[in-house]
């Protein structure tokens, strides 16, 4: 028997409305005066980065405590930050940092516990809790909403990270809706299964159109050369100068070595919703008795959603129902498109992948970006420990990019292959 199918879904910081988003626009400000250093360093990060002097002044900032920290509004926007100012401090110079000091360290470790997240730039930090809106903007439409944060100052970044906000908004709907539809097959009402299922096709859709829309207003030249150096992680990037990952300096001696992997639309829950409720299985490359990647990536969600996906994958039973051949032939009619259109979003992905990183990798980096390549970009083109094919490039996780992306499109097509 199923377990009961009981979600609150603001317990688990899921918004009614926004999904994964939350209800409200993220704090823009830590406005209590004692927070200043962080924000007034952050607001100036682009240009630290371009100047070089950001070592500097991370150097110069007050170990801060997280006492004063209200609630999680304020909690996330720290969190925020503070991922931002790490990823700057070890990859905005010509070689990365091995230590992350005390100042953002000690204080991120603390933040990223209270919020059930590793210390490091992640999708929550990057897109969840870094947008805002206007009174009556439509968050489902990137061109009327802007970030709170970015690394470089482009506009390329902001429309990176916007387009996936906007992607949030348009499948908030969706979960609502399959969590009727798991509740419906439990009851055999085939119908409502099938209104769900066509439901989700179409907002999956709608998200493929929104992830074209990435080359409107994100060059990518910049992304690649300017963007994605600053958002690797500091796990497998013992080419990139990092062999020990980075150490997280407590003070008095203390702290710890700790790898993490960059930030990724991996890491996004509502993705890996429309996996599980669909029954989609992905592995590692060395088979089902490894951790695969997607699985490793809850590790980099917002604790309440991770248990939320936790708890579903022990409840759902839509691929079950649709593919049991004594349910109405109109579910797996339906389940079937539902994961078509799910392999098709993952083929609008790859191509957006071979645009915005594999083409511009074998491309010299123009004069206004050379000076901001790094280590980073390098680690990703060829590393001799984990392969011996040429020019296999690398996500900011370490993943090789388009064997991975084509295995995980594949196993999304393999869930229908039942039918």
């Amino acid at each position: 028997m199923l377990p009961s199918l009981e979600f609150d879904l603001e317990a688990y910081a899921i918004s009614p409305r926004n999904g994964f988003l939350p209800g409200s626009p993220p704090l823009q400000r830590l406005t209590d005066p004692y927070y200043k250093p962080w924000e007034a360093i952050v607001g100036k990060l682009p240009e630290l980065l371009r100047s070089g002097q950001l070592v500097a002044e991370v150097y110069k900032l007050p170990v801060l405590e997280t006492s004063n920290l209200k609630d999680e509004r304020e909690w996330r926007r720290a969190y925020s930050v503070l991922g931002f100012l790490t990823h700057a401090f070890i990859w905005g110079a010509a070689s990365p940092s091995e230590v992350l000091p005390v100042p953002i360290a000690r204080p991120f470790i603390d933040v990223a516990n209270h919020l059930g997240l590793p210390p490091t730039a992640t999708y929550a930090g990057l897109n969840l809790w870094n947008w805002s809106a206007q009174p009556g903007s439509s968050l489902s439409d990137p061109a009327t909403l802007s970030v709170i944060q970015t690394l470089t100052g482009t506009d390329d970044e902001s429309w990176f990270y916007l387009i996936s906000v906007s992607m949030e908004a348009v499948g908030a709907r969706t979960v609502p809706s399959m969590l009727q539809a798991i509740e419906a097959a439990r009851k055999n009402d085939h119908w409502k299964v099938v209104h769900g299922l066509n439901s989700m096709r179409f907002c999956i859709q709608e998200l493929g159109l929104l992830l074209e829309r990435m080359y409107e207003r994100c060059d990518p030249a910049v992304f690649y050369h300017q963007i994605r150096p600053l958002l690797a992680g500091s796990k497998g990037m013992a080419a990139a100068g990092l062999p020990r990952g980075v150490f997280y300096s407590e003070g008095d001696g203390k702290g710890q070595w700790r790898e993490y992997s960059g930030g990724s639309n991996a890491q996004s829950s509502l993705i890996q919703f429309l996996d599980v409720v669909l029954g989609v299985q992905h592995y590692s490359a060395g088979g089902v008795s490894k951790e695969s990647y997607i699985q490793d990536m809850r590790n980099y969600m917002p604790g309440p959603h991770r248990r939320f996906l936790q708890n579903l994958t022990r409840t759902t039973n839509i691929r079950e129902y649709a593919l049991n051949p004594t349910t109405d032939p109109t579910v797996l009619a339906a389940y079937n498109a539902t994961v078509e259109a799910l392999a098709a979003f993952r083929d609008i992905h790859i191509r957006l992948v071979t645009r915005y990183i594999i083409a511009p990798s074998r491309k010299p980096a123009r004069p206004q970006d050379a000076n901001m390549t790094n280590l980073a970009t390098i680690s990703h083109v060829k590393d001799e420990e984990k392969t011996t094919e040429p020019h296999v490039l690398y996500g900011t996780g370490g993943t090789a990019l388009i064997p991975f992306l084509k295995r995980t499109r594949d196993e999304t097509k393999a869930a229908a292959s039942e039918g």
